[in-house]
């Protein structure tokens, strides 16, 4: 029950961290506090006169057991820096997340790896992400990621074909944001879990997306940079991770894409370059294993239609079947094919993109 004393003072207005350590330092535990006189609360000093006022105020509207109860029913966990599963490299950070709420799991070690980049994402930045995630799952690391669009979101998916992920949210752990991704986030909690700062019901906002970014950087080993333009959020990940000595990676792109830039610039002051997940896995000394490549067989047919397709410029249908000299209705059958077997994926207007694969 302690930590839903916890939970209930920082759901206060004006109770953050240090107002927070103040009051478990003044009264002992979490639920003296919340229980605490008007008397003793005011005379504490731990807190002004308008926090005070909201305390009271909302001490009045809360039953911890209804919440208990709720919260029990949605899924909801939390994790306090006091309790043994809190995880320990986030518990070495400069700034401790007091208590975590989660839907899931939370990852069983410090195998985590971050991936991270821009909402915006180019068909190469997305593919390359999913393939990275997919490879380091399938060697036994947790992705860890912030569930965004783009980038975040081909990461946990390519995670979730071969292992773990862990979404770090920018919002309660009940919210679906963005809201496309309610599917994957419930996916996510089933295969890995999802974890958040904030109280449950909270929603997102632009103030908490970079205090979320710390806790993924916190979480991980290493952070992951697939796309980010000069200025970006995942830059800000990636400055969290040097600051707290953790490895930072970086995909190289296209030198005129502005989604290149950001990457571009970390490898410039000091960030691997990686093009393939040996590179990452080879930093850390065989902790993790990656896994011989499946070799898929192709026909000669569907080998063809294949290497038409490119990993960052869909094409289309008419210009497919005029470079491979084949009967429309057996390109069709074969693309059909080619996703069924997550080598392809169809792009709007009837254009399709090869999926990275390795093996073939």
């Amino acid at each position: 029950m302690g930590n839903l004393y916890l939970a209930a003072l920082q759901m206060v207005s004006g109770i953050g961290s240090a107002r927070l350590t103040s009051l478990l330092s003044f009264f002992g535990s979490a639920q003296q506090a919340w229980q605490a006189s008007r008397r003793d609360l005011f005379l504490s000093g731990c807190l002004d006169e308008a926090t005070y006022n909201n305390l009271l105020i909302h001490r009045d509207k809360i039953d911890i057991y209804t919440l208990a109860i709720q919260w029990e029913k949605q899924g909801i966990h939390m994790c306090s820096v006091d309790d043994a599963e809190y995880p320990q490299l986030l518990l070495n950070t400069f700034h401790v997340p007091y208590l975590l709420y989660y839907r899931g799991t939370l990852p069983p070690g410090d195998n985590c790896i971050a991936m991270v980049g821009a909402r915006r994402a180019t068909p190469y930045g997305k593919n390359i992400a999913h393939l990275l995630a997919s490879q380091l799952a399938d060697a036994g690391v947790w992705v860890v990621s912030g569930a965004a669009r783009g980038i975040d979101t081909a990461a946990h998916q390519g995670a979730l074909t071969t292992g773990y992920t862990l979404a770090v949210l920018g919002c309660g752990v009940d919210v679906s944001y963005p809201s496309e991704n309610k599917k994957l986030l419930n996916q996510i909690a089933e295969c890995g879990g999802i974890i958040s700062e904030y109280p449950p019901g909270t929603l997102a906002h632009p103030g908490y997306f970079p205090a979320r970014n710390r806790i993924i950087s916190g979480l991980s080993r290493g952070v992951v940079v697939v796309e980010a333009a000069e200025r970006s959020g995942s830059l800000i990940t990636a400055d969290f991770a040097l600051e707290e000595g953790r490895d930072v990676f970086a995909v190289p792109g296209n030198i005129f894409s502005e989604s290149s830039k950001g990457t571009h610039r970390l490898i410039k002051q000091g960030a691997k370059l990686i093009d393939s997940t040996a590179d990452i896995i080879e930093e850390y000394q065989g902790e993790f294993t990656q896994k011989q490549p499946v070799i898929l067989g192709l026909s000669a047919d569907e080998e063809a239609v294949y290497k038409v397709l490119s990993y960052d410029n869909p094409i289309g249908m008419e210009d497919i079947i005029t470079r491979v000299n084949l009967e429309s209705t057996m390109v069709t059958y074969i693309l059909l094919q080619l996703e069924l077997r997550g080598l392809a994926i169809e792009q709007s207007g009837k254009r399709y993109l090869r999926i990275a694969q390795e093996g073939i």
